[in-house]
């Protein structure tokens, strides 16, 4: 196999934009430079796109900027993806074999960056458009579980117009679930406005909150239980990790949680289960995995219940964290894959992929 151009696109629009700096650094770490060749693409918080050498990149921290990078756009090459230097289009740049997005949230999880990378015509780690618009959907995302008879949480959806015509209608939904509950935005990752509440002033300022993030929030019922996950690799047949565990070091698993330094959040790899819970965290895990049209990688979030030993789906991360605390590679480091093999094993997903899709008639 001829050496091939791994573009790593980091950092991003959305909220999770140092975290996503963070991530890209595993995959740069890991990759394996025996077989590929890497080109590194920064897209600072408007949006522009940013070619940085990896001098550097390293420099990087909580901000992609135009300083000391060269700003290009993307362009098509049949089948790769060109950079262009539009204040000096005379440039030479190289081209992109397949584009491995380290994007967490909204333009980069969310269905828009696969598309804009599906107009390319070019190879990309992770699902297409469909599956990661799905899985970021947080209460789409339930509701086709729901239908594929997979277990999720009750929860109630709010959407800006619906809470400023009937708050009311709201609370009263909201009862429904009992207490407490949480409110989370629905198009949002890394535990961003989420907040558990107990009564009803809470509940509106949660809402509130949530809706100034987002113009749709979910209500859900508080599962009194452990917080389990799952790591899924592959396309049409898919392969589930070991299950781990989180244990929180707040009231629930919050962003500072996952990322503070300082955090108390405890990591258990394998997760304490027995061996007929963790084969059923794993089923579970590949069937919603292929619901939702996932490819490449997920990892599939699920709360399992003290009081009844229920699984419930919580949610799918289809551009999950890399950084040295996240547990999608840990997960896959404990079933015996390392870094170097994992990344390497995303990239050609991708490539597979991308054949499949050409050779369909156009």
């Amino acid at each position: 196999m001829s050496r091939l151009w791994v573009g790593v696109l980091f950092g991003g629009r959305s909220g999770e934009h140092a975290i996503s700096i963070r991530s890209s650094r595993y995959v740069v770490d890991s990759i394996d430079r025996s077989r590929f060749d890497m080109v590194l693409v920064g897209i600072d918080r408007a949006g522009g796109w940013h070619l940085c050498s990896e001098t550097h990149y390293r420099t990087i921290e909580r901000e992609v900027t135009g300083a000391g990078t060269i700003k290009v756009v993307a362009v098509p090459r049949a089948g790769r993806c060109g950079l262009l230097d539009p204040d000096n289009p005379g440039r030479s740049l190289p081209e992109i074999d397949v584009v491995f997005p380290i994007l967490h949230g909204p333009y980069g999880e969310d269905g828009t960056i696969q598309g804009l990378l599906d107009l390319l015509d070019v190879a990309y780690v992770g699902p297409g458009v469909l599956g990661a618009a799905l899985c970021m959907d947080k209460d789409v995302c339930k509701r086709v579980l729901r239908d594929a008879g997979l277990p999720v949480v009750p929860f109630e959806t709010v959407t800006d117009r619906r809470w400023s015509r009937e708050p009311g209608a709201v609370r009263v939904a909201a009862a429904r679930l009992g207490t407490p509950l949480f409110v989370k935005p629905a198009n949002l990752g890394s535990s961003l406005g989420v907040a558990r509440v107990t009564s009803a002033a809470e509940l509106d300022r949660a809402v509130e909150r949530a809706l100034s993030l987002d113009s749709k929030v979910l209500i859900e019922r508080a599962i009194d239980g452990r917080e389990i996950e799952c790591a899924v690799l592959g396309n049409d047949e898919p392969q589930a990790s070991v299950p781990g565990e989180i244990v929180p070091g707040e009231a629930f698993y919050s962003f500072d949680d996952k990322y503070a330094d300082d955090s108390r959040a405890r990591l258990l790899i394998p997760a304490p289960l027995a061996e007929n819970l963790r084969e059923q965290v794993r089923e579970l895990a590949v069937r919603a995995f292929t619901a939702l049209q996932c490819a490449g990688m997920a990892r599939v979030d699920f709360f399992l219940e003290k009081t009844t030993g229920q699984l419930y789906i919580n949610e799918l991360n289809t551009i999950p964290g890399f950084t040295s605390i996240s547990m999608y590679p840990k997960l896959w480091e404990t079933s015996g894959v390392s870094a170097d093999v994992l990344v390497t094993r995303l990239i050609e997903l991708a490539l597979e992929r991308h054949a499949a899709r050409r050779r369909n008639a156009t």
